[in-house]
């Protein structure tokens, strides 16, 4: 939230695409054949017209999320797949502005805004700047005698009129419009360009004394800048809001799983300064920070007014490592304006992020780098926080987003032939759709038209194996703790021992699978389960028994859930091994820490019974008895040795909860191998899985804390609030299907993790 005019536009376009374009779920048939053939042709085509105008003024209108209208025809059987844009550079004739006021006007330093309303005290102030020419670009609900001296203002009606092929692209109401301000200013002489909004006052009301105006002498090329280290294997994105002094704030376009990630870099490194073409200022008073952020620190209508360190030294990213980029307080120099393009086919509360996730990525191919700065604007906190329904899909993807960036290789022997690959290559896998490639290609040859030269490519070395930092090479810098606003009240010795239970908890599970099973609507509680246990585990995988790609969740069928779990081991085979859970069990994870997490967990000797298991008779568990007899007699011989061992007659079969277990790596090979011996037998989860855990170890060998959960039998999983205890590893049945009753749960979890309080 809270970067400028991030309101959703009008146009009907799809908000932050989610995976693949296959991958969506089926659509609606639309299918008016019946209906014709009751009705006449006339009335039918009144009819159809009637309702398109509805259905369009509906959804212009209601909060549903733009992405229905990603529904296909009824005779369309695939979407097409985004075709690459071909560049013909060469043949792109020269725009030059003949239309506007200002046609003469050159100026090396430009500011660029957008507006909606009237000049605001801060606008005022940016524009009485020395040395920087403010652009005001304006959109549908900028009122018409808008004005500002010293400002130069495009109105919609000046924008088309320039002949910038973007525009055709562009929505009407939205602050992306800012795309035709860049390529204004580059056509004007623009050397710098800083990305602003109406809301922010330059610190000192001098933009030289925050950032590196020249990066072209021999003194800005010999400067040394301290850099972050890449010596966490993995690592691809920072917090540097804890650099600056606070750790408990993160920014807009972190992936909420980096968000428990509060400790402070061991150290750092150095590199040479001359290449930091994007350059992202740090926003005192109300910084970027996400809507999860501002919802759970505001505290009525107190404004936030979070101070960072302004003598915390400037710090730059490595290749491999990002940081959330946004659209109001970053510099950028002429090498990186190619990278300015804000994409249109996303939800505003995602463009600028997207943009600077895919720049970073991009500006390594010609050897430049992010650096990030000490406080440089101050913004009152004046807004009200945008619905976090429209940055859903932010926090769902941008961690996808960022591993597919830095995995990203290519091929193309140009810089512009790299960009219109990437942006299609993203397009394919959903991060944004078909349009924002063709807007990518107007945007490349209106580049050329304005007389951009683009930078030349340099080596770069993202394979190579990381070379171990020398100690004369490790740089210390401690940030300093400074106070923030923590549920309402200042940071206190209470909260530094919260933070670091988190990191302990973080540091015991962090490469720990989380593999969730979520009866209840997923649309309700997906990425509230997400948001609570991702901060601890490695990742959240999700199952339902629908799938919905737009929240990342995956289709499985509770009673035999154990069959779709093969599928997830593989992907994450580095991990020390993976936990399960049912959404009708909650999970204590700070009772968890004593858990041998080499041993297989299970609830083994808890009460239970074949009531466990509704709606099934003696006849049902005769059937299954035989199908585990069945699979007992095909296993290896150290499986079958140890079930038998653990005590199970031919007759009879075990049956516990599987609510909740985990596996450790040294057993997911034969978790996964009695799983395909299982094959297409109809075996019940319930009973599956002790077969399993019988097999691959004996149960004296099991560890023995689950065996202190609640665990109610005959208990209804609704309204079962009365059941929960913060004392016991696990609780069930306890189940949440709505946000307020997670709220409720989380208000409960407070008493073993008081952060928790942070998400209501």
């Amino acid at each position: 939230m809270m970067a400028q005019d991030h309101s959703s536009p009008k146009p009907s376009k799809p908000i932050f695409m989610k995976h693949k374009v296959s991958h969506y779920s089926e659509t609606k048939n639309l299918d008016f054949s019946t209906w014709v053939s009751e009705n006449s042709v006339k009335l039918f085509v009144v009819s159809l017209l009637t309702i398109s105008v509805a259905a369009l003024f509906y959804l212009r209108t209601s909060s549903v999320p733009t992405t229905i209208l990603c529904f296909q025809n009824s005779h369309q059987s695939q979407p097409q797949k985004p075709k690459l844009p071909k560049l013909d550079l060469d043949s792109v004739q020269p725009i030059v502005d003949k239309s506007s006021p200002f046609s003469s006007f050159h100026s090396e330093q430009w500011i660029i805004v957008s507006v909606s309303d009237y000049p605001s005290g801060p606008l005022q102030s940016l524009v009485r700047l020395k040395g920087w020419q403010v652009l005001a670009i304006g959109n549908s609900r900028t009122p018409k005698d808008w004005n500002l001296k010293g400002a130069i203002y495009l109105s919609l009606e000046q924008q088309a009129s320039l002949g910038f092929r973007v525009t055709d692209f562009l929505p009407y109401d939205s602050y992306v419009r800012k795309s035709v301000g860049y390529l204004f200013a580059i056509q004007h002489g623009a050397k710098r360009i800083f990305d602003a909004d109406d809301r922010g006052e330059v610190i000192g009301g001098d933009l030289g004394k925050h950032f590196d105006l020249e990066l072209d002498g021999a003194a800005a090329k010999q400067q040394r800048i301290l850099q972050y280290s890449l010596e966490i294997e993995n690592k691809t994105v920072v917090n540097p809001y804890i650099h600056f002094g606070q750790r408990s704030v993160w920014p807009r376009g972190l992936p909420l799983e980096s968000v428990g990630f509060v400790n402070h870099e061991e150290f750092y490194t150095e590199v040479s300064g001359g290449r930091q073409y994007i350059q992202q200022g740090i926003s005192n008073g109300l910084p970027d920070v996400d809507s999860v952020f501002y919802s759970t620190r505001k505290v009525g209508s107190e404004a936030l007014d979070i101070i960072f360190d302004e003598h915390a030294p400037k710090v730059a990213l490595p290749q491999s490592l990002m940081v959330p980029i946004n659209s109001f307080n970053t510099l950028f120099h002429y090498n990186a304006f190619w990278s300015l393009m804000l994409p249109v086919s996303v939800s505003t509360m995602a463009s600028d992020v997207l943009r600077g996730y895919w720049a970073q990525r991009l500006l390594w191919e010609i050897g430049g780098f992010v650096v990030v700065y000490p406080p440089s604007v101050h913004r009152d906190d004046k807004v009200e926080a945008y619905p976090f329904s429209e940055e859903k899909d932010l926090h769902v993807n941008v961690g996808r987003l960022i591993n597919f960036l830095v995995s990203w290789r290519s091929e193309k022997q140009g810089l512009y032939e790299k960009i219109l690959e990437l942006s299609h290559t993203m397009a394919l896998e959903g991060f944004w759709s078909e349009n924002d490639v063709k807007f990518t290609a107007a945007w490349l040859h209106d580049l050329a038209a304005v007389g951009y030269q683009q930078p030349r490519l340099m080596a770069v070395q993202l394979d190579l194996q990381k070379a171990t930092v020398q100690r004369g090479d490790k740089k210390e810098f401690i940030p300093r703790k400074l106070p923030s606003v923590h549920l309402g009240v200042e940071e206190s010795g209470t909260v530094n021992y919260e933070i670091g239970n988190l990191i302990r908890w973080r540091k015991n599970f962090g490469n720990v699978v989380l593999i969730m099973f979520v009866a209840g609507p997923v649309q309700q509680t997906a990425l509230e389960w997400r948001l609570l246990y991702g901060r601890v585990f490695k990742t959240v995988v999700i199952l339902s028994t629908q799938a919905d790609a737009d929240l990342a969740v995956e289709q499985g069928q509770l009673d035999q859930v154990y069959k779709y779990l093969p599928r997830i081991l593989e992907r994450f085979n580095s991990t020390e091994g993976f936990l399960f859970l049912q959404d009708n069990t909650v999970l204590n994870y700070w009772n968890l820490l004593q858990a041998d997490k080499s041993k297989l967990w299970i609830a083994n000797k808890v009460p239970t019974s074949r009531n466990m298991i509704n709606g099934k008779d003696s006849s049902w568990f005769v059937k299954q008895a035989e199908l585990v007899k069945k699979v007992v007699s095909t296993m290896p011989v150290h499986l079958q040795v140890n079930y038998k061992e653990s005590g199970p007659t031919d007759q009879s079969i075990a049956l516990c909860g599987s609510e909740v277990f985990y596996v450790p790596r040294r057993f997911v090979q034969d978790f996964v191998d009695l799983v395909d011996l299982v094959g297409d037998l109809d075996i019940h989860q319930k009973i599956a899985v002790p077969m399993f855990f019988m097999a691959m170890d004996l149960p004296q060998n099991f560890d023995t804390l689950l065996n202190k959960m609640v665990y109610k039998t005959g208990a209804s999983s609704t309204n079962s609030l009365k059941l929960y205890s913060a004392q016991v590893p696990a609780v069930h049945p306890l189940a949440v299907s709505t946000e307020s009753e997670f709220i409720k749960l989380i208000r409960l979890m407070a008493a073993g993790d008081p952060l928790l309080m942070e998400l209501v």
